[in-house]
């Protein structure tokens, strides 16, 4: 009932989700009809028309992010399949624009995110993140504030075993709303507020902790790979990232506690209403018990990962999701998964990569960070000034997008290029990048600002101000751990 009363008193769509594809599409082709600006080519300038038209896109949700796939591949092979190779004064053909369209989907980080959707799947099918999550509320007692740290503690967890945001949340919500209701407390009350939107805010905060718990890491982590050479494994993002998502969970647990004080101190049954949800879901099952060893031994596999063996992150996951797809010995098979695949966000991730490599290859990237880096005056300044300021950016950037892992395949090539024009002595590239790529993961302010936001907001336990109230002072925060962390921890490991 809650749910129809919130659709049919849904507003209509605003003037730019109405009409964003066609500003984007005018925008493109002011772009491309332009005069070709000197140092870039023809190619890189229609790369540039097509990546402002997939950010206008993406930022407006004018089209689905499916669709919008499909569009930027299309454009790519038509544009750049017309524009002259400077390297050969012909044009480069529609074959050979729409391989620029594809090339991402020929990639190891495109293997791993496909993976990664199934091994959530086969999580949710067989409930085994449910049961996780049920038992580490059931251990830490029914008062209000360790209710929260139980719900963190679970993303937290989770993070671990489910690489998608949106799994997690998924899990977690339901969860959540099954104890505010046993628990009779108001769902549009401080206390069933504060723990839905902790739902949503501690999984981004783990998004930046653990490499594969979201999708814009791979993004980033593939650009560093296929442009500076270096493969960065499981254990040295956690040994980096870790630190700052920890700080940030203490943060968001006395952030959520003073801005949205629960009302009562000590649920009634509280403990006892856990303890049946865990009861209610029986004894552990044998396709459970399957997927939690083989969990387990991938997640072994990407923490000794270039310690004690070779196998790549991609490589691992893919062959756990072979075992969990086999006869008899997997729990899921492909007719039952097929469907609660998220295509659209696989297809979009390829997409993506495939953007951020064409801004590369056609050198629209570098000739754009030469810009930037000349306009803010960046060549001669410190680490710490350049890192300030690019976190800046992407974080008022952020502010337009409904999506990281876009948001990281539009900016993440221009900032490494960005930093490869620095002339400041010492600049570690690849550390920096790693590092501005935890910012991407910046959805705290706007519940449009990620899919895991606008999962906790439609369960209706809270309103929009109330999670920008929540949502401002975690981005402060943020910015001042990026900062300090910068000054100290990142720079004894040599990363800025």
């Amino acid at each position: 009932m809650e749910e129809e009363k919130r659709i049919t008193t849904q507003k209509p769509e605003g003037f730019f989700k109405k009409y964003g594809f066609y500003i984007a599409l005018i925008v493109l082709l002011g772009i491309v009809a332009c005069p070709t600006p000197d140092g870039l080519s023809i190619a890189g300038q229609r790369m540039l028309g097509i990546m402002v038209f997939s950010v206008i896109v993406w930022a407006t949700t004018a089209i689905s992010y499916p669709v919008s796939a499909g569009v930027i591949i299309a454009l790519m092979a038509v544009l750049i399949g017309f524009a002259p190779n400077p390297a050969t004064g012909k044009i480069f053909g529609t074959a050979a624009g729409l391989g620029m369209g594809l090339k991402g989907f020929s990639t190891t980080a495109f293997c791993l995110v496909a993976a990664a959707m199934f091994l959530a799947t086969a999580m949710t099918k067989t409930g085994l993140d449910k049961r996780i999550a049920l038992v580490i509320l059931s251990k830490l007692g029914a008062k209000a504030n360790r209710v929260v740290i139980g719900v963190i503690c679970c993303g937290f967890i989770l993070s671990f075993f489910v690489p998608s945001t949106t799994a997690r949340v998924a899990c977690l919500v339901p969860i959540v709303l099954g104890m505010i209701s046993a628990f009779d407390v108001p769902l549009k009350s401080r206390f069933a507020g504060m723990l839905m939107i902790t739902v949503a805010q501690v999984d981004s905060v783990w998004n930046v902790g653990i490499k594969t718990a979201a999708a814009q890491n791979m993004v980033a982590i593939n650009f560093i790979r296929s442009q500076l050479g270096v493969d960065i494994s499981w254990l040295d993002w956690f040994i980096a990232a870790a630190p700052f998502a920890v700080l940030m969970s203490f943060a968001l647990y006395h952030v959520m506690m003073f801005l949205m004080p629960p009302e009562i101190d000590e649920i009634p049954g509280g403990q006892q209403t856990v303890k049946k949800l865990l009861h209610d879901m029986g004894k552990i099952t044998k396709d459970e018990i399957k997927l939690l060893c083989i969990s387990i031994c991938l997640l072994v596999l990407w923490t000794t990962e270039k310690k004690l063996h070779v196998i790549d992150t991609s490589t691992s996951t893919i062959v756990a999701i072979s075992i969990l797809m086999l006869p008899k010995i997997g729990v899921m098979h492909w007719e039952e998964v097929v469907h609660k695949i998220n295509w659209g966000t696989v297809v979009l991730f390829g997409v993506g990569i495939s953007l951020g490599n064409a801004l590369l290859s056609t050198k629209a990237a570098t000739w754009l960070a030469n810009v930037i880096v000349s306009t803010f005056d960046l060549s001669n300044s410190t680490t710490i000034m350049v890192l300030a300021i690019m976190a800046l950016f992407l974080i008022i950037v952020h502010m337009g997008f409904a999506s990281a892992t876009g948001l990281a395949a539009a900016i993440i090539p221009i900032i490494i290029s960005v930093l490869q024009q620095l002339k400041t002595p010492g600049v570690n590239v690849i550390g920096m990048t790693m590092i501005l790529q935890y910012v991407v993961s910046f959805g705290f302010i706007l519940p449009v600002n990620a899919p895991q936001n606008m999962i906790a907001y439609g369960t209706n336990t809270f309103e929009v101000r109330d999670f920008v109230r929540c949502g401002i002072p975690l981005t402060i925060i943020g910015f001042c751990l990026i900062m300090l962390l910068g000054m100290t921890y990142w720079k004894w490991l040599g990363l800025v």
